[in-house]
């Protein structure tokens, strides 16, 4: 009876060494483990045997089986091992491939110009103001020396909601509700981005809606030549170190004297072409220094405070830039367009 033990045992065994699935070994446990297996079998043959083997044979019976079932649960962890151990292989993924492009969006260039000046002027000791699009006819025009019967008026024909209440048609507003806030006390260091609004006819150079910066300096002793020298930092940061600037004379309202900014032409060198109709300048913004009367009705003591204010339009700089020629591409949202300036 041992001796049949220890065979099956072995037998077991080998059988269990080459099985290569669940399956098998499923099929091998209940072969020599089941109720109808040979194991069994011994042990319900114990009653036959002597009282000196009964406990000897059962011991050993139960041992071999015990090593059985050992020996089936290493094989079926090594199968599972093995398993996964293939799974792993047949869906590894190289990471050395490339991968697949992903199309992201990119600023606008309208944004990325508006961005540009920002940074800069901050970088000088700017902050950025912001005010409300739907302005009072106050704010917009009698503060900044239009009062109602004002002829200057006609040059920005405006959105009127109510006789006193208008789409704002520049950011000039923004400057005044600044200095009144500072109640008469410099100083006063702004720029105004935004949108303004004028009913104005949509053609390759006008619209209706677009985009302004504006920028205020108030304090003791500001003069025309630090104004200056703002804009032509501004310039050569914006168009390149070897551009010159040049100031004309001219007239707003809310300024006294009043400049027109242009700067040489980043095409020609100056010497005259197309861009800037063979002058060689380019007109950019227009500025000058804060008018008394603004400066009294906003709280400040003109004989003490002196300011000076600019303006520009990001769409022409941005047009200048990039040779943009008409206006309105920025509005439109076509992505023929917009996609030409992910990398600008």
């Amino acid at each position: 009876m041992k001796e049949k033990l220890l065979a099956l045992k072995e037998e077991a065994f080998a059988l269990i060494e080459n099985t290569s699935d669940k399956k098998g070994l499923q099929d091998v446990k209940v072969k020599y483990l089941g109720k109808k297996g040979p194991i069994t079998e011994v042990l319900r043959g114990m009653g036959k045997l002597s009282k000196e083997e009964r406990p000897v044979i059962g011991a050993l019976a139960n041992e071999i089986r015990q090593a059985i079932e050992l020996v089936i649960e290493q094989k079926q962890t090594k199968l599972q091992e093995e398993l996964i151990q293939a799974q792993l292989e047949s869906e590894t993924i190289d990471v050395t491939l490339p991968g697949k492009s992903i199309k992201t969006g990119n600023a606008h260039p309208l944004t990325s110009i508006i961005e540009e000046i920002e940074d800069l002027f901050i970088g000088l000791g700017f902050s950025i103001a912001e005010g409300p699009e739907v302005e009072q006819d106050y704010y917009n025009f009698e503060a900044l020396n239009l009062p109602k019967d004002h002829p200057a008026r006609d040059m920005q024909d405006s959105f009127y909601i109510t006789n006193e209440i208008l789409m704002r048609t520049h950011t000039s507003p923004v400057q005044v509700r600044a200095m009144k806030k500072h109640q008469g006390e410099g100083p006063v260091k702004i720029i105004c981005p935004g949108k303004v609004y004028r009913r104005d006819t949509d053609d390759a150079t006008h619209s209706h809606q677009f985009m302004q910066i504006e920028g205020l300096y108030v304090d003791k002793k500001v003069r025309l030549s630090d104004l200056k020298g703002i804009l032509t930092v501004f310039a050569k940061k914006m168009f390149g170190e070897d551009r010159d600037i040049r100031l004309r004379p001219s007239f707003f309202p809310f300024t006294e004297p009043s400049v027109e900014m242009d700067i040489s032409c980043f095409k020609c060198g100056g010497h005259g072409c197309s861009v800037c109709k063979h002058t060689g300048w380019i007109e950019i913004l227009g500025s000058g220094m804060v008018h008394p009367n603004v400066l009294e009705m906003a709280g400040f003591d003109s004989t003490v405070y002196s300011g000076f204010a600019f303006g520009m339009g990001p769409e022409r700089i941005a047009m200048l830039k990039y040779g943009i020629d008409d206006i309105r591409h920025f509005y439109t949202d076509d992505v023929r367009f917009l996609e030409q300036f992910k990398r600008a």
